[in-house]
C-alpha cells in the first residue's frame, strides 16, 4: 500500500473498521427510528387524560363526576390489557398532555399527544405519522369498549393481510376500531362524528376508493349509564 493511501486511511480511521462502523450505524438507527421492522403492526390508542369532570361526561350526567372517573379508569385498564396482549407496536395518544408516571409503562407504549382538530383530523394525523414511521398495518381504538380484547385486535391485523380496511362496528352506528394497510385520509373527510352516520359514511368512503374492508364483531361502547349497566349485567352472567 502506498504512503498516500495510508495517510488517507489515517485521516479517516473508521475506514479501517467497516464492520464496526456498520454496526454503529445500525445502533443509531435503532435509537432514532421507532419502526425498523419490515412488517410492523401498529396500534394507535386514543385516550383522554383522566381528570375529574373531564371524562365520560354523558355518563357523569346521571352517575356523577367521581363515579364517571372511576368507571373511566376501569375502561382504561381493560384497554391496556387488550393492547398489551396483542402482538404489535403501541402508540398511546393523550388528549392534552403526556403523563409520565401513570399505568402506561413507557417501554410498552410510545407516548404522544393528539393533534389539534376534530376527531377525524386527529385520527388522520395519527395514521399519517404511523405510516410515515414505517408501519405496514395500523389500527386505531379508543378507550370506551371494555369487551374489546387482544383476540379481536389480532383478528383485525390478520384481516389487513387480505383487505384494505378493517372496521369494528358499534350498535349506535359508530365504530370502536378502524384499521388500514396504507394511508388513506379520505375516510376521515366530511364525516358527522358522534352520530349514527359514522360507520355507513366510512363504508361509503372505502367503496369510493374501490377498496375492500372486513367487518369485526359488533361491540358496544360505554357512553352512558344504560351502556354501563348492560355491560355489568353481561359480565355477571358469564
Amino acid at each position: 500500500m502506498s504512503k498516500g493511501n495510508h495517510s488517507q486511511i489515517s485521516k479517516y480511521p473508521w475506514i479501517k473498521k467497516p464492520i464496526i462502523t456498520l454496526l454503529l450505524l445500525r445502533q443509531v438507527r435503532k435509537r432514532t427510528d421507532p419502526l425498523i421492522h419490515t412488517n410492523m403492526r401498529l396500534l394507535h390508542i386514543f385516550i383522554k387524560n383522566p381528570r375529574l369532570g373531564y371524562v365520560k361526561t354523558r355518563l357523569a350526567a346521571t352517575v356523577g363526576n367521581e363515579e364517571a372517573l372511576r368507571i373511566y379508569h376501569i375502561l382504561l385498564e381493560k384497554t391496556q390489557e387488550a393492547a398489551l396482549n396483542s402482538r404489535c407496536e403501541r402508540w398511546l395518544w393523550y388528549s392534552d398532555e403526556i403523563t409520565t408516571n401513570d399505568q402506561w409503562a413507557t417501554p410498552d407504549f410510545n407516548k404522544k399527544v393528539q393533534s389539534p382538530g376534530n376527531l377525524g383530523q386527529r385520527m388522520q394525523a395519527a395514521f399519517q405519522s404511523g405510516f410515515e414511521a414505517g408501519a405496514t398495518a395500523a389500527l386505531i381504538i379508543g378507550s370506551d369498549c371494555p369487551t374489546l380484547n387482544a383476540s379481536i385486535l389480532n383478528q383485525a391485523f390478520s384481516a389487513l393481510l387480505d383487505h384494505d380496511f378493517v372496521l369494528g362496528p358499534t350498535p349506535d352506528g359508530g365504530y370502536y376500531l378502524l384499521g388500514m394497510r396504507t394511508y388513506q385520509p379520505s375516510v376521515f373527510e366530511a364525516v358527522a362524528w358522534s352520530t349514527d352516520a359514522v360507520f355507513p359514511t366510512t363504508v361509503e368512503r372505502i367503496k369510493a376508493l374501490n377498496s375492500t374492508y372486513f367487518a369485526l364483531p359488533v361491540l358496544s361502547d360505554i357512553d352512558n349509564q344504560t351502556d354501563w349497566e348492560q355491560y355489568i349485567r353481561s359480565e355477571e352472567s358469564v
